[in-house]
């Protein structure tokens, strides 16, 4: 049932460390846009073992929950549902309760990926690169595999990360090919580049951008832009940043939850871009 601007509604983003989460931000620039006066969304740190006893302790007031690391998995086996999309990579960023009680599990990083990269106009490639090996990885390859026909190189640190990608790539039928980190500037050649590793991580690949690079999509976006990304901006590339992965998976948060769509994707942008020019 859509909302109604009245209803006293709460829903929150969960995980640990929690206190740098812009959600709280985008969740409530949605509701203000949409009206939902009687809506609240807050942040709880939240771990592993919290977990059980906190979503125990929900009233029927809740609409929804956002979960992050490292929650993604754990809260699969206390939910009623987990969508194909969550279930294909086993995360769970996005919880909804039902009028009934239910809790029903979906993962919006994966549509949010391929919206982000839609809206810069990336709608299909004939080839990918992936840096990195780690949750947001295995969305990465999830959501390759619905525009990304050809060929995936991973470049990945050590065996057992390699060991995972495969794994992955098996389960969501693309094909995948493992290279070492060492050769990571080859990467940076191919025609969509998806970089999910930590802060630092890619700096000294800089210097490695090629003089027409293609598309970029770096998954961090505080601080931003990172080294990688100011190289590629430089030399003309197309860049997507990780608030707009940010923004486009919470604008799917906010009509699940909500049930009005479509959701203020502009006001929620211009509400993260804010907040992170304040920190």
């Amino acid at each position: 049932m859509p909302a109604q601007a009245t209803d006293a509604r709460r829903a929150g983003v969960l995980g640990s460390p929690i206190a740098h989460s812009l959600s709280p931000v985008l969740h409530r620039a949605a509701y203000a846009e949409l009206g939902l006066t009687g809506w609240s969304y807050d942040r709880f740190e939240i771990d592993e073992a919290k977990l059980p006893g906190f979503l125990e302790t929900l009233g029927p007031e809740w609409a929804g929950l956002s979960l992050t690391m490292p929650l993604k998995r754990a809260v699969i086996p206390l939910l009623d549902e987990v969508s194909e999309t969550a279930a294909s990579v086993e995360a769970v960023n996005t919880v909804v309760f039902t009028e009934d009680g239910r809790r029903i599990g979906d993962n919006t990083d994966i549509p949010g990926i391929v919206a982000a990269l839609r809206e810069h106009g990336i709608e299909q490639v004939d080839s990918a690169a992936v840096l990195g090996a780690g949750a947001t990885a295995s969305s990465a390859l999830a959501a390759l595999s619905r525009i990304c026909p050809g060929e995936i190189a991973v470049y990945v640190r050590s065996e057992a990360r390699a060991a995972e990608m495969r794994q992955w790539a098996e389960r969501l039928d693309v094909a995948v090919h493992i290279a070492d980190w060492a050769d990571a500037e080859q990467a940076l050649r191919a025609p969509l580049v998806i970089s999910t590793t930590p802060t630092g991580a890619t700096d000294a690949l800089a210097r490695s951008v090629p003089e027409r690079p293609a598309a970029l999509f770096d998954v961090l976006y505080d601080p931003w832009p990172t080294d990688l990304a100011a190289r590629w901006s430089a030399y003309g590339g197309a860049v997507v940043s990780g608030l707009d992965l940010l923004v486009h998976q919470a604008v799917l948060q906010v009509e699940q939850m909500t049930g009005l769509a479509p959701a203020p994707l502009d006001a929620m942008r211009k509400a993260g871009e804010q907040a992170l020019a304040d920190r």
